[in-house]
């Protein structure tokens, strides 16, 4: 089998925010800004890797989901406990020092972890954890 990760999904609710944050300071491709019913998808991806992707979606365009669900998906979100994705970097130092500079809020500062990776960890407009790991 040859299977790929095409795109993951992690929830968004500011529009001009998701923008700015994966945009201005993270550098990513903005390859799809998608409107409907006042509601946006982004897709955006690191520059050279056009397979990978992160699709920022409406967590209250979910099908299927109900009232009781969506409070508490919107609680998590805000508490930053639902979405949560790894990067890499070649300079995790340098690249959590851009990423704090541009104003975003910090979770850990850059460590050496027990298993053998130094990493950092930042938070998106929408409380989604995102992890920077040293690709060394």
């Amino acid at each position: 089998m040859d299977i790929t990760i095409a795109a993951s999904f992690l929830p968004h609710h500011d529009h001009e925010a998701s923008l700015s944050f994966y945009r201005d300071t993270l550098g990513f491709e903005v390859r799809r800004d998608v409107g409907y019913g006042g509601m946006h998808w982004i897709t955006v991806g690191p520059s050279g890797q056009p397979d990978t992707s992160i699709v920022l979606y409406p967590p209250e365009a979910s099908p299927g989901v109900t009232d009781d669900e969506r409070r508490t998906l919107a609680e998590m979100m805000a508490k930053g406990t639902y979405g949560l994705v790894l990067l890499s970097t070649n300079d995790v130092d340098a690249t959590f020092d851009a990423v704090q500079s541009a104003g975003a809020e910090v979770v850990q500062e850059p460590t050496d972890q027990p298993y053998g990776v130094r990493d950092c960890a930042f938070r998106d407009p929408a409380g989604n954890l995102l992890r920077i790991q040293d690709a060394r």
